[in-house]
């Protein structure tokens, strides 16, 4: 903690962030460099990480555009893109799906031979190998969509910004699967906050506790590479702990609608009930307090406890009056004497999911800018923050945690099934977990 703090503090990281609803900035295609593609030009269309989410992303990203074509996927593992592309094939009609054999690619390093058949990009292995990916995707020029959070580490963030620069320089089109920025309720309680209907923002609850996610067991005959990133959820250099992979929707919530980024942050975490073998090294639960610049206090909750009440929500406490949402297309505000200010309508909401790509492509072919690669990760940022104080136990500060030398994940290029993960298990099959008052930043 005592290292020399480089040029990246929290104030300068902050400063001129773009915090409006979805990061949106409109070019006019004329004074640009954006190539206007239209109507009737074939987009095409490459999926780095063959999971549910990137089958999900490329079934939006097909119906967002009439004139979209998949032509390349990626993924580390074959049976999984081969799995991808069967579902596919069984939602749209040739046409829509033009994958060849030679355009599936399948091992470590495989994005770049995908990423190089496209004009557009879906990014979407476990978040460890997003920075790198978006990095050459930006350098190659293609327009993206990335899944959240968009790092593991300190040393990833700081490359996904790099990379957020030269997208803008570029004009190229991000969006971050951040997806309440694309949902209505949540961009008009935005805009009520903003407008000042509840006064500012002085405190606020966060939540995302449920009951956890799927546990793929180790199989006979894998290494230790393969198992990992078979069950990539469980460590932290491919998932950044259930804090960033999940928390960092409502995380992302509370920067949104304060309009910056916490100073600090403290917090206490877990492992209660899951910490079997196949639960690697992650916590259960995490629930710390982050303190903004302006004096606000948001306090976050996540839980991953089997029978344990389900929340996932937002609830805001202004100086005039509360706001509540839930990813439900709930919101609500009113003031403190019970009057309602604003309910929400969710009939007419389209889903926020496929919003995103309906953005991002009309955007594309209209010649105009959308960036939500700062803020993405400067939110990550915010959880990998939150991380640090509950593995650590210590207080955290943005300007010393963006200071540290903090990198978990090696270069993918270099890595094959035989490689030797960054954390292993003992001789009994256990991984080490982080224990608070001892261990230091993971």
């Amino acid at each position: 903690m005592e290292q020399k703090k480089n040029n990246l503090t929290r104030r300068s990281f902050v400063k001129g962030s773009s915090l409006a609803a979805g990061g949106i900035i409109l070019t006019p295609s004329l004074l640009t460099a954006t190539p206007i593609f239209n109507k009737v030009k074939k987009l095409k269309l490459a999926v780095v990480g063959c999971g549910g989410r990137g089958t999900g992303a490329v079934s939006q990203a097909l119906k967002a555009d009439e004139n979209v074509e998949l032509v390349a996927m990626a993924d580390a593992f074959e049976d999984r893109l081969e799995k991808a592309y069967t579902s596919l094939t069984k939602m749209f009609q040739t046409g829509k799906l033009n994958v060849k054999a030679s355009h599936k690619f399948v091992g470590f390093g495989s994005y770049k031979k995908a990423i190089d058949a496209a004009d557009v990009v879906i990014l979407t292995t476990p978040p460890g190998f997003r920075p790198k990916h978006f990095e050459y995707a930006i350098s190659q020029g293609k327009h993206v969509f990335m899944e959240k959070p968009v790092a593991t580490d300190v040393a990833g963030i700081k490359k996904v910004l790099e990379a957020a620069k030269a997208a803008k320089a570029k004009n190229l089109n991000v969006v971050v699967g951040l997806q309440r920025h694309y949902q209505a309720s949540y961009i008009e309680t935005y805009n009520r906050i903003k407008k000042g209907d509840i006064g500012q923002i002085v405190s606020g609850q966060v939540y995302w506790n449920g009951s956890g996610v799927w546990v793929r067991p180790r199989k006979a005959n894998q290494t230790e590479m393969e198992y990992q990133m078979r069950n990539w959820y469980y460590f932290n250099w491919i998932c950044g702990d259930h804090i960033l992979e999940q928390h960092i929707h409502n995380i992302d919530v509370a920067n949104w609608f304060i309009g910056g980024y916490p100073i600090k942050a403290t917090g206490t975490g877990g492992r209660e009930v899951r910490k079997g073998k196949d639960h690697g090294h992650i916590f259960d639960h995490h629930v710390v307090e982050f303190e903004y610049e302006n004096g606000a206090i948001i306090s976050s909750q996540c839980r991953h406890q089997p029978g344990t009440k389900h929340r996932v929500d937002e609830s805001f406490q202004g100086t005039l009056g509360t706001s509540y949402n839930h990813g439900g297309s709930t919101a609500v505000l009113k003031k403190y004497d019970g009057t309602k200010i604003y309910n929400h309508n969710s009939e007419d909401d389209i889903n926020p999911y496929q919003q995103e790509h309906n953005r991002l492509f009309k955007s594309i072919r209209n010649g105009e800018v959308i960036n939500d690669a700062e803020f993405g990760a400067k939110s990550t940022m915010t959880a990998i923050m939150g991380r640090m104080a509950t593995y650590s136990g210590k207080e955290i500060t943005w300007d010393k945690a963006m200071a540290l030398d903090h990198k978990l994940v090696p270069d993918e290029d270099t890595l094959t099934f035989d490689s030797v993960p960054p954390i292993v298990p003992d001789e009994n099959g256990n991984y080490p977990v982080p224990v608070p008052g001892k261990t230091n930043f993971i």
